[in-house]
């Protein structure tokens, strides 16, 4: 009992034995100041101090901009940038996917994968033995509403008729024509014999949407046009222009070559579509 009240009374001292820090002056041993310090004071001072900077660095790091800096944290305004790009990035990721399919789907028309429609021959026997007096034929709402809006729109289509074309075509190449537009024989376009080299202008003015080398038809060019008019210019010993780009009407654009395997020698295989549609370029166009 008496050892444990002399230790607990030898710590009490030591704690509070003061002590006599004096700042002097190196070259004169002048003191400059002193502090009376003990072991108690420097241990709450210590104390004192590191709770303080404790606090004052969860301070900044909560409240202040510094936060930034820190490995694994990140502001609002950051937080909200990286949202919209994440959401722009899958926009542009879903418009890229429908332009693919747009484009695969014009390669497939402009190649001549256009698919025959399969009959029902029982159904066509059955419509034929119907009683025209028994149907009736007073046109409805609705058929009425689509008649008009037909009538509208060919009013202002270029390609309705033959005569009311507003927009000039130009002739991408002057020749023979050796091979004419045949819907029969699933032949699209006009096959038209000129010199090799020759200069293969546009029709009008439009973009590029295809330019390209294929195995059949060599050097493609597709160009898009006003009013959903597609021009195509097949066999082209090379390309002036690249996808994307806009060209004018009348502008060289390719050169007549013999280019790919469905080819007997120079020649323009040329393409003219609306609205997905083929129609007969010698119709718009005097190629000789």
């Amino acid at each position: 009992m008496a050892k444990s009240e002399k230790r607990s009374k030898k710590i009490k001292k030591k704690l509070l034995h003061k002590y006599r820090l004096v700042v002097l002056n190196e070259d004169t041993f002048e003191e400059r100041f002193s502090f009376k310090l003990n072991r108690l004071n420097v241990f709450v001072f210590s104390t004192i101090f590191a709770l303080v900077l404790i606090i004052a660095t969860i301070i900044l790091i909560a409240f202040t901009p510094l936060r930034e800096y820190i490995p694994g944290y990140s502001s609002t305004s950051l937080k909200q940038k990286a949202t919209n790009l994440a959401y722009k990035t899958d926009s542009l990721q879903q418009e890229l996917v429908v332009n693919e399919q747009y484009l695969a789907s014009i390669r497939k028309v402009l190649t001549g994968d256009v698919k025959t429609v399969d009959f029902n021959k029982d159904s066509i026997i059955e419509a034929a033995n119907i009683d025209a007096s028994q149907v009736n034929l007073e046109p409805s709402k609705q058929d009425s509403l689509l008649r008009e809006k037909v009538a509208r729109e060919d009013k202002y289509n270029p390609l309705a008729e033959a005569g009311d074309i507003n927009m000039a075509l130009f002739a991408p190449v002057k020749g023979t024509i050796s091979s004419p537009y045949d819907p029969e024989e699933k032949h699209f376009a006009v096959d038209v014999v000129t010199v090799k080299d020759a200069p293969v202008k546009a029709v009008a003015d439009g973009t590029v949407i295809f330019a390209e080398w294929t195995a059949e038809t060599g050097y493609v060019m597709i160009i898009e046009h006003r009013n959903n008019i597609i021009s195509a210019y097949k066999h082209n010993a090379s390309l002036n222009k690249e996808q994307g780009e806009l060209v004018t009407a009348g502008e060289v654009i390719a050169k007549v070559g013999n280019t790919g395997d469905l080819t007997t020698g120079p020649h323009l295989h040329f393409e003219l579509w609306s609205d997905g549609y083929p129609i007969d370029p010698t119709n718009f166009i005097d190629f000789e």
